[in-house]
């Protein structure tokens, strides 16, 4: 089993920065993909960055060139680097895990979740 907690959510303005973090519990988050995924209100749950257990890394369109995902293994903690945020970027935003490396986009490929951090962006 593992466990994930997020943390650095908060309200920003609009062209700032932010950094999550997300903890992890057990022995082998270095053989982990790890993703970040978020879900703004009345919208459905999307991909936003992941980075392999091998330290590859992909991004949504919608945050490519602006958040950086990297992890830290020695930490077991992966992090997103958030910068020139939009308001449109308001959401609870998700750590996930996936133990098999399935490169994953829907979510469905996670068998881990946190319990979510609220970033919020004011125009």
């Amino acid at each position: 089993q593992v466990q994930l907690v997020e943390s650095g959510g908060g309200l920003v303005q609009a062209g700032g920065s932010l950094r999550l973090s997300c903890a992890a519990s057990g022995r082998t988050f270095k053989n982990y993909d790890m993703a970040w995924f978020r879900q703004a209100p009345e919208k459905e749950r999307e991909f936003v960055a992941a980075i392999i257990w091998s330290g590859g890394t992909y991004y949504a369109d919608s945050v490519k060139g602006r958040f950086t995902i990297s992890r830290d293994n020695a930490k077991n903690t992966v992090y997103l680097q958030m910068n020139s945020l939009k308001p449109e970027d308001t959401a609870v935003y998700y750590c996930a895990a996936d133990p098999i490396s399935r490169y994953g986009y829907t979510g469905y490929e996670y068998d881990y979740w946190g319990q979510g951090t609220q970033v919020t962006v004011s125009s």
